[in-house]
Parts: structure tokens; C-alpha cells; sequence
């Protein structure tokens, strides 16, 4: 038997491109000899469709897409995941099913058991769990299919009371299929890789996993679709973060052609680099826009944000604005000017000292002469904000945000200015990994200034301003964040460790309170394991911790 795996990159709730992109790897696939083409976990609509699937339209659309699907499917058989109807009263009104399609039938219907309802999942808010197993029979053989989660509940902390394969693995299947939506971050492959191996060792039975590739906003896919032996060997790896279609041969219960292989992971800042460009490139694709603009200040976050989305849209597409202020050095702009040489996107100069000091003037009788602070420094960071709206409005240009997750993080940025945005690029990546990603976007040639890189890290917004001024060394910084947020650690427990009491208490509030400025910024492009966003849900007005 012939069994293909088709990782493709789907749109939510664009029925027509993902049934015609199905039906083409249908076509691919019985073309290069696949007696069975295998797709996606809700290929059909898309993941995370989310309260789309309250809409009885929007599932009558999945059910039509997947008739059309079943009338093209002649001669090979196919796995497609979609959500279907609930006829029982009681429970959710949906399942998360995959159908079983042969010859132009819906041959048999696997419902999903195991529903993730934790960082970026929600899925119990849907779907009813299934409470009932049986393998499929095709060509002679069983197929214990199950969906993502459904294969997680292994190893040394299980979150569930029962697995489905515990269940199916008693009708003595022949091999075990697994059809995903698994979301990046750029630890999770090595944990994915470990999770399917343990399940072919622990049932004996050779594993073909299958998952998405493509970014649905801020959740990033990455694909890596594997195939293992019933000793949990790994046989194959497909590409990360691109489609690809492969068909393998399956003789008895081997696969023929394929010996183990080692899963030899990137390094972290390779994949978090090729996320975020497929990150960008998705966004602008799947919204129907093509341009891009960001506020370009001379300093490595946004030089990186540039560079990244020239490489997603290509530089033509790109509008970096410089916005100097008076307190901008002259080095700032250079540096600025640099980066614009170095890549060819397009430009402007549009100074903001004009339009602060038309708010200083403005708003004097009210302040009744009290002296400089924040406020001011705000009204800067807020010109700059409209200055770049203006150009989105004017142009057509979708504005992307360019503030990193240390700043996110402890809210060091401007509500309504510099923290604006349609998407946040960097929102996920720590101040040090900033730095270790202008090393590999320069690996092979000068592309963020040397002086973006070296020079202290400043806002600009009065005489001599550094960011060490409000914030502690970022290398201290980051390994306390990490802690607290990836890790979830208590101030107590990050203080054991030999951090500064005082210190970690003071970053952990500052977290805390800086949380109403994260309900208002931007989507995040999500490529660590706790990213601000759907996944990490705080009260604004708690007092824990704070």
C-alpha cells in the first residue's frame, strides 16, 4: 500500500482555495502511484477557525466542501479533517472528525477524543469528545486513525484519564495514521519528535504523522511531517515551513526504501527566522494586502522587523518612515539610512520635532508649566504613531509593529504609539534573541548596521536617553521573564535561584501592571512556548504578584 502525506498550508474558511488545493494533491498523489492521500486535522476550514464554528453556514460549507472533495477522490482514497455535526442533543453541538473517503464515498467518519483546552487551544469551547473507536479497513489493512492530541496522552504527565489508541490498539491495527494542526515554537519539534516515537514503541506499530504548514495570524504552522517504524525509529522528515507532498510504500508492516535517521533539530534562531518571515508572508497574504510600512528608528529592533519583512514581501514592498526627533543623533539616522541601503526597500524623512512641539504649545496652559516627564516623551512616540497611520491610511500599507518581548513584557513602549501595529513581529522574542537574530540575518553579508548592533539601546525621547535607564541589563532582564513567564515560576522561586529579591519582585509588577497595555497592541507572531496573546490569558486588575 501506498500512503501519501499531503502538508499543505490552509486559509480559514476559504472553502474554495482549500478544496481546490485538496483536490490537486488528490490528483498529485494518484498520479504518483498513492493508493491513500492523507490531509491535515480541519483541512477543510482551516485551523484554528474558532467562533466560526458557531455558524450552522460555516459548517454546511465544510460538509459541501468535502462532498465536492469525495466526488474527485476516484481511484485513491483519502483522510480529511473537518468539523461535523453532533446529533445527539446532549453535549457540543460539533466533533472533530476526519473523514475516510474511497471511490467517491464518505466510507467512515473518526471522531477526535482528547480536546487541548490550554495556551493557544481551545477546543472543548467546540467540540464534544469522542467515546467511541474503531479502526478503519483499507486494502487488507487496519488504520487506528487519530487527531493531534489524541497521541499526547504519553509519557510522564498525562492530562487526560484514557487514550484512544489504548482503545483502538485492541482490534490489532496494522499501523497508526495522525493528523494534526501542532503550532511552531522553536523548542516544540523535539518534544513532537519524542511523543510519536514513544507511541509506535509503545503499541508496536509503524506511524505516519501529517501536519500543517502556513501561519493562521499570530499561530505559526511549521509542518515536519514524519513517518516512524513499530520500533519508533524515525524514517522520514518532511520540510519545515514549506508544503510538500511525499508518498510511501508500505510492504507488511514496514516501510520499503527508508532506514532510522537522526531528527537533527535548527538551531532555535534558524527556525524562530524562518517562522517570523513565514509569519508576515501569510499575514499579508491571507488579509489580501501587499505592502508594508514601520516606523525605522536607526536601533536593531526595527532594522530587524525591516528586514524580515523585506525578505517576506520583498523590499519594493516595504516603506520604512525615519521620524527623528530632536533628540535623535545624527548616528540614529545614518544608521537608519544604512539599513535602507543595504536592503532597497523604500523611504521617507518625516522629522517630528514640528509636530512635538505644536503639542508642547498646545497643551502648556493645561500643564501649567510643570516640568518635563513621561508625558511628553509620550506625545513623541504618539506622533510617530500617527505619522505611520497617515502613511497605512494614504498608501494602503499595513503597519508592522516593532516592539520586542522584553519591552512587551514589562510595557517599556507607548500605548497609541510605538506599540501600534496590525501585527507584531518581535512581540515573542526576547531582547537577546534579537541580537543572536541580527548575527544570522548577517551571517552571510552586512544587513543591520554594525552600529544598530553595537550601540546602547535608546528611545530617543529627550537628552541622552537609555533604555538601561529605566530597565535593568537586558541579559538580566530576559533570564527573569523566562522564568516567570515560559516557565511560569513564582517571585519566590526566581529569587531562590539567586536573583535579587528586590529586583525580581520589581520586574514581576512591572509585568503585572504593564498587562492593559497588551490587551490593546496588536496579534504577536507566536514562535515561543508562552507568547503574550491567546495563550497567556492575565487579569488586568489582579493583585497576585503584583
Amino acid at each position: 500500500m501506498n500512503i501519501a502525506l499531503a502538508q499543505l498550508n490552509y486559509h480559514i474558511g476559504n472553502f474554495e482555495y482549500n478544496t481546490k488545493k485538496i483536490i490537486d494533491n488528490i490528483n498529485l498523489a494518484k498520479a504518483r502511484g498513492a493508493d491513500l492521500v492523507v490531509f491535515a486535522e480541519l483541512a477543510i476550514c482551516g485551523y484554528p477557525a474558532r467562533d466560526f464554528l458557531e455558524f450552522d453556514e460555516f459548517i454546511e460549507l465544510c460538509e459541501a466542501a468535502a462532498q465536492e472533495i469525495a466526488l474527485s477522490c476516484q481511484g485513491i482514497a483519502c483522510i480529511i479533517g473537518l468539523p461535523v455535526k453532533n446529533d445527539v442533543l446532549a453535549g457540543k453541538d460539533l466533533y472533530n472528525a476526519a473523514y475516510f473517503i474511497e471511490d467517491g464515498q464518505i466510507r467512515d467518519i473518526v471522531k477526535k477524543a482528547l480536546l487541548p483546552t490550554y495556551d493557544v487551544f481551545d477546543e472543548y469551547r467546540y467540540f464534544e469528545p469522542a467515546n467511541h473507536f474503531e479502526c478503519i479497513s483499507f486494502k487488507g489493512k487496519k488504520i487506528a486513525l487519530t487527531i493531534c492530541e489524541d497521541l499526547w496522552n504519553i509519557n510522564n504527565n498525562p492530562l487526560y484519564a484514557s487514550s484512544p489508541m489504548d482503545e483502538l490498539i485492541r482490534q490489532k491495527p496494522d499501523i497508526m495514521i495522525n493528523i494534526a494542526a501542532s503550532p511552531f515554537s522553536y523548542c516544540h519539534d523535539d518534544e513532537r519528535v519524542v511523543v510519536l516515537s514513544d507511541n509506535a514503541k509503545k503499541y508496536k506499530l509503524p506511524l505516519l504523522y501529517v501536519n500543517q504548514v502556513g501561519a493562521q495570524t499570530e499561530i505559526i504552522f511549521d509542518g515536519g511531517s514524519m513517518v516512524f517504524d513499530k520500533h519508533g525509529k524515525l524514517l522520514d522528515e518532511m520540510p519545515y515551513f514549506k508544503e510538500e507532498l511525499r508518498v510511501y510504500q508500505m510492504e507488511n508492516d514496514q516501510f520499503s526504501g527508508y532506514a532510522p535517521i537522526e531528527h537533527t533539530p535548527a538551531p532555535d534562531i534558524e527556525v524562530i527566522h524562518e517562522a517570523l518571515i513565514l509569519g508576515i508572508k501569510d499575514y499579508f497574504s491571507k488579509s489580501g494586502f501587499s505592502k508594508a510600512v514601520l516606523g525605522l528608528s536607526g536601533g536593531i529592533d526595527s532594522a530587524i522587523v525591516c528586514a524580515l519583512a523585506c525578505r517576506a514581501l520583498g523590499p519594493e514592498n516595504v516603506m520604512a518612515v525615519l521620524m527623528p526627533s530632536k533628540y535623535s543623533s545624527d548616528h540614529s539616522i545614518q544608521d537608519a539610512l544604512d539599513l535602507v541601503a543595504n536592503i532597497g526597500c523604500k523611504h521617507e524623512i518625516i522629522p517630528i520635532k514640528e509636530a512635538a512641539d505644536a503639542f508642547d504649545q498646545m497643551m502648556a496652559p493645561a500643564f501649567m508649566g510643570l516640568p518635563f516627564n513621561l508625558t511628553e516623551e509620550n506625545i513623541q512616540a504618539r506622533c510617530r504613531g500617527i505619522i505611520v497611520m497617515a502613511m497605512s491610511n494614504k498608501f494602503g500599507y499595513i503597519l508592522l509593529n516593532t516592539s520586542n518581548k522584553s519591552e512587551c513584557a514589562v510595557g517599556y513602549g507607548t500605548l497609541y504609539g510605538d506599540m501600534c501595529g496590525a501585527i507584531g513581529v518581535i512581540g515573542d522574542v526576547y531582547k537577546t534573541q534579537v541580537y543572536q537574530l541580527a548575527a544570522y540575518i548577517n551571517k552571510d553579508g552586512i544587513v543591520i548596521p554594525e552600529n544598530s548592533i553595537v550601540k546602547p539601546p535608546s528611545a530617543e525621547l529627550r537628552p541622552g536617553q537609555k533604555d538601561s535607564d529605566s530597565l535593568p541589563d537586558y541579559d538580566i532582564l530576559d533570564k527573569i521573564l523566562f522564568q516567570y513567564i515560559e516557565l511560569k515560576q513564582s517571585s519566590s522561586a526566581i529569587i531562590a535561584q539567586g536573583y535579587e529579591e528586590a529586583l525580581v519582585r520589581r520586574i514581576i509588577k512591572m509585568v503585572n501592571t504593564a498587562e492593559f497595555k497588551r490587551y490593546q497592541t496588536p496579534p504577536i507572531l507566536r514562535v515561543s512556548p508562552k507568547a503574550f496573546g491567546m495563550g497567556r490569558r492575565m487579569p488586568i486588575v489582579g493583585k497576585y504578584l503584583s
